[in-house]
């Protein structure tokens, strides 16, 4: 019992180490200034959840063996979601419903990325399009760097050892290089 006990520690332990290097990479200045990403709650969100997918997309080839591992780091995720929303002053009530959108928006995400992944890269430019830029417009630059990072990085973690992921140690390359044009992201128009 006390075996479980431990390894259940162990487990949670690893999984937030990588959520905090997932969370390190999402936050690296050069995806806002450089790649157009809204530097606002929602484009960090987007940001976390885009490497949450290529973690758990790595996982998942070795789903017998690392499935629980992959429950607890969705776990952690979702822990520092609820934190995050109750230290901008979400109430009790708000959060759980606040929480079960953001799990719906990040399985649809995760859907988008894999279809993305599967059929090529229009279906991966859309995919950002939609998600990561979904409130601006970005340029078609920015998009195709976003989706050769994506790419880049699907195969990188497809070669990092299981364990050692299992154990909390994750890289992750640097963010695309892109100049960005003199002017900002305009917002996306929305169709009413």
């Amino acid at each position: 019992m006390l075996t479980r006990l431990f390894a259940g520690n162990r487990r949670k332990d690893a999984a937030q180490a990588l959520y905090a290097g997932i969370v390190a990479q999402a936050r690296r200045p050069a995806f806002y200034s450089g790649c157009g990403i809204p530097d606002t709650l929602d484009g960090r969100f987007e940001l976390v959840v885009l490497h949450a997918f290529l973690v758990l997309q790595r996982l998942k080839r070795d789903r017998e063996a690392s499935a629980e591992f992959a429950q607890s780091l969705f776990d952690v995720l979702f822990q520092d979601m609820d934190v995050s929303l109750r230290e901008l002053g979400v109430g009790d009530l708000g959060v759980g419903r606040r929480v079960k959108a953001m799990a719906q928006g990040f399985y649809g995400r995760i859907a988008a990325y894999e279809a993305g992944l599967e059929q090529g890269e229009e279906t991966l430019v859309e995919a950002l399009r939609r998600n990561l830029y979904g409130t601006v417009d970005p340029g078609g630059t920015e998009l195709r760097a976003m989706a050769d990072y994506l790419i880049r990085e699907a195969a990188g973690l497809a070669a990092q050892d299981l364990d050692g992921l299992m154990s909390g140690r994750l890289i992750f390359g640097a963010p695309p290089a892109v100049a960005l044009a003199a002017k900002a992201p305009t917002p996306a128009r929305r169709s009413e």
